[in-house]
C-alpha cells in the first residue's frame, strides 16, 4: 500500500436480508433467509442476524436452514434490487475518496489520507445509516489485509481499527482460519504442524510452511505478520484483468490445455466480479515451444463477468488456433472493462446460476480459491 494512506474496508451487514427488511418493514426484527428454495436443493445466500442466532449461515443448504429456524421468512434472491441499493451506497463512498476498489456488490476498499481513516469511516457509517437506513461495518488500517480482518472483528454494525502495533496482541491470538485464504483443507494441514493460531503461524519457519503448503506457505506467513503489499486498485486505473500459466513441461494434448483455459477463465471471472467490473473483450494468449507467442481477441455483443462466457470465448479462439503445438504458456485476458456489480449480468431465467455463483465467490473469499473446484478438473487429475 502506498505510504501516506489509510485503508478502510467497508462491508454492508447481511446486505440482501437487510434490503428485504428495508423494503418490507414488517420483516424487521424477524429471521430472514435469502437464497434458493428448500425443495430445489437451494442454499442460503444471506441471512439476517436474527436467523444467525439459530445457527443459520451463508452456503448452508436451505433445507437445513429451515429446520434450524422454522419461523424464518425465506425469500428468493432479487439481484436487481440489491444492485440498485448498492449503487446508492457506492455514491456515498465516492464523496469521501475517488480511490475505491469494489470487492463485490456489498463490499469495497477505500484509500484515504493517513490519519483520517477513523474519522472518514465514522462519517461513512453515519451517512449510510441516515440516508439509506442500512448498517455498514468498517475496518481501518494501513493495508487491505488488516482492514478486512478488523472489519470482520467490528461486525455487526461497528467500526474497528487494527494497526501493525496491534498485530501481536489482537491478531495473533485468533484462530488461523481468521486469515483470508485459510480454508478447511489448509487449516487441517497447519494443525498437523501444531499451528492453531495466527501467532503460531507467524512464529513458524517459512521453509517448514513451504514444505507443507507450497508457495502459499510464505504468502500466509506474511499475512500472519500483518504484512500485505497489495494496492488499492480503483476502477479508473484498471484497464484489464488477466491470468496466465507457464507449464513446467510443454503440453501436447488439446483437451489438457482446455482444462487450463477453464481454470484461468474462472480466475478472471472471479476477479471481474470481485472488482465490480465486466468485460467487453476477451483475449487468448498462447506461447509455443519455440517461444513464439500469439494473441487472439474477440469482442462480445454484451459485456460479461460470467466464467462460462469467458471460457466459451477462449475455447472458440483456441479451436481456431490450435494447429501449432506444443504449448508452453496459456493466458486469458479481459479488457474493455465496464463498471458493473457482482452477479449483475445473467440471462433471464438463470436465477440458480446467479445464486450458485454468488455463494461460490463468497466461499472463496472466506476459504481461498481451492474451496470449490470444477469437477472436470478433478476427474482429469485422477486420470
Amino acid at each position: 500500500m502506498a505510504k501516506g494512506k489509510n485503508v478502510i474496508h467497508c462491508d454492508l451487514d447481511a446486505f440482501f436480508a437487510s434490503v428485504e427488511q428495508l423494503d418490507n418493514p414488517e420483516l424487521r426484527g424477524k429471521p430472514v433467509i435469502v437464497g434458493g428454495a428448500a425443495g430445489e436443493r437451494g442454499v442460503v445466500s444471506t441471512c439476517s442476524y436474527e436467523a444467525r442466532e439459530s445457527g443459520v449461515h451463508s452456503a448452508m443448504p436451505m433445507k437445513r436452514a429451515v429446520e434450524l429456524c422454522p419461523d424464518a421468512v425465506v425469500l428468493r434472491v432479487n439481484i436487481q434490487r440489491y444492485k440498485e441499493v448498492s449503487e446508492q451506497v457506492f455514491k456515498i463512498l465516492e464523496r469521501f475518496t475517488p480511490d475505491i476498489e469494489p470487492v463485490s456488490i456489498d463490499e469495497a476498499y477505500l484509500a484515504v489520507e493517513e490519519g483520517r481513516g477513523i474519522e472518514i469511516a465514522r462519517k461513512i457509517r453515519l451517512a449510510v445509516k441516515e440516508e439509506l437506513n442500512l448498517f455498514i461495518s468498517t475496518g481501518i488500517s494501513v493495508n487491505k489485509l488488516l482492514a478486512k480482518i478488523s472489519c470482520g472483528m467490528a461486525k455487526p454494525d461497528n467500526l474497528k481499527a487494527l494497526w501493525p502495533s496491534d498485530v501481536e496482541h489482537q491478531l495473533w491470538p485468533l484462530p488461523v482460519k481468521a486469515l483470508p485464504g485459510v480454508g478447511p483443507a489448509t487449516e487441517k494441514k497447519l494443525k498437523t504442524l501444531g499451528i492453531k493460531t495466527v501467532g503460531d503461524l507467524a512464529k513458524t519457519a517459512e521453509e517448514s510452511l513451504k514444505r507443507a503448503l507450497g508457495s502459499n506457505g510464505g504468502f500466509l506467513k506474511k499475512y500472519a505478520c500483518g504484512q500485505d503489499d497489495r494496492r488499492i486498485e480503483p476502477e479508473h486505473e484498471r484497464k484489464s484483468i488477466s491470468e496466465e500459466k507457464t507449464f513446467p513441461r510443454d503440453i501436447f494434448d488439446a483437451e489438457q490445455l482446455l482444462l487450463v483455459l477453464q481454470e484461468l477463465s474462472e480466475e478472471v471471472g472471479y476477479r471481474l466480479r470481485s472488482s465490480g467490473m465486466r468485460s467487453k473483450t476477451i483475449s487468448l494468449k498462447l506461447r509455443f515451444a519455440d517461444f513464439t507467442t500469439i494473441t487472439r481477441d474477440k469482442t462480445l455483443h454484451e459485456s460479461t463477468d460470467r466464467d462460462l462466457d469467458i471460457y466459451k470465448t477462449v475455447e472458440e479462439l483456441f479451436l481456431k488456433n490450435k494447429e501449432k503445438k506444443p504449448w508452453r504458456l496459456a493466458g486469458v485476458k479481459a479488457s474493455r472493462l465496464e463498471k458493473g456489480y457482482q452477479l449483475s449480468l445473467y440471462p433471464s431465467g438463470s436465477e440458480n446460476e446467479r445464486e450458485i455463483t454468488l455463494i461460490r465467490d463468497k466461499l472463496r473469499d472466506k476459504y481461498g480459491k481451492n474451496v470449490l473446484v470444477n469437477a472436470s478438473r478433478l476427474i482429469n487429475k485422477k486420470e
